[in-house]
């Protein structure tokens, strides 16, 4: 049984140490969990090493056998140092984390590159790696650029179906990988173009902002869960090293306008069982 995790994306608005109890209720074995924030303005849980809130998360975790895979985000601009990487580090050292999830905004590609290896050099004392995730509004757009860096500076990437899909990538990308460079596979769903017109709700978790283009609407708060789209996950899943852990990664609105936390991520995790007996049928 391959592990299945949940993102902490999926229900932002859960602190880390809910976040840990709902996924465990609802039968996942990990979580990733979000100890930087991301957009401007956004507001940060407080899980700096030794904080009441990272000690809570640390208790449930123990309690549930849950574990923490992934802590993020980070994103890496031409100004980014260790003071920027340092407190998420630690912050995910202190939850038994394996990965930071990082994303290249520097468009100068040496530097950035640089950067990367600074950071992992820093992150391996931790026990952590960084997961350089292509995004297909950044300056790192798809697998192959962001494998190219990974490969070079000793990090890996974090494979995402939506970015895949919007970045024009396809499996076959994912299947020229190393299987080093794939510690995990971010599932969710959606058209397979880009639509032409997304709803921004009226207030985004956390405080996070969507900054108005339709990818970073989609992105943050529009995907759709596993099988309710066109992506081609199957083929997606069966391209990964066998094993690749799983974490669905659904930031729904809509779907959380009427469903409860709880709900939500039970019914993520049918959908990921789901597609994995689908890929079972066609191996």
């Amino acid at each position: 049984m391959r592990p299945i995790g949940l993102a902490h994306l999926t229900l932002l608005r859960l602190n880390p140490p809910d976040l840990v109890d709902t996924a465990a209720r609802a039968g996942y074995d990990f979580v990733g969990v979000r100890v930087k924030a991301v957009t401007e303005g956004e507001h940060q849980y407080p899980m700096q090493p030794g904080s009441p809130m990272s000690r809570e998360t640390r208790k449930r975790l123990d309690d549930t056998g849950i574990e923490v895979r992934d802590v993020e985000f980070l994103a890496l601009g031409p100004n980014t140092g260790p003071a920027d990487w340092k407190p998420a580090l630690d912050a995910g050292a202190a939850l038994g984390a394996r990965t930071i999830s990082v994303v290249g905004t520097d468009p100068d590609r040496t530097r950035l590159g640089d950067t990367l290896a600074a950071l992992t050099a820093d992150a391996a004392p931790l026990g952590l790696v960084p997961t350089l995730e292509p995004i297909s509004y950044q300056p790192v757009r798809t697998v192959p650029e962001a494998a190219e860096l990974a490969a070079t500076a000793g990090a890996a990437v974090l494979v995402d179906a939506l970015h895949v899909q919007r970045a024009g990538g396809t499996p076959d990308d994912v299947r020229a990988l190393a299987p080093e460079l794939v510690p995990c596979l971010q599932l969710c769903d959606g058209p397979l173009d880009t639509p032409q017109h997304l709803d921004l709700p009226a207030e985004l978790p956390l405080g996070m902002k969507a900054d108005g283009s339709i990818r970073h609407v989609e992105s943050r708060v529009q995907r759709r869960t596993v099988g309710e789209g066109q992506f081609p996950l199957a083929d997606l899943v069966a391209a990964a090293p066998p094993g690749t852990p799983l974490s669905a990664e659904v930031p729904d609105a809509a779907l959380q306008a009427r469903l409860g936390p709880l709900d939500i991520a039970a019914h993520n995790l049918r959908a990921v069982h789901a597609l994995l007996a689908e890929v079972d049928t066609d191996d």
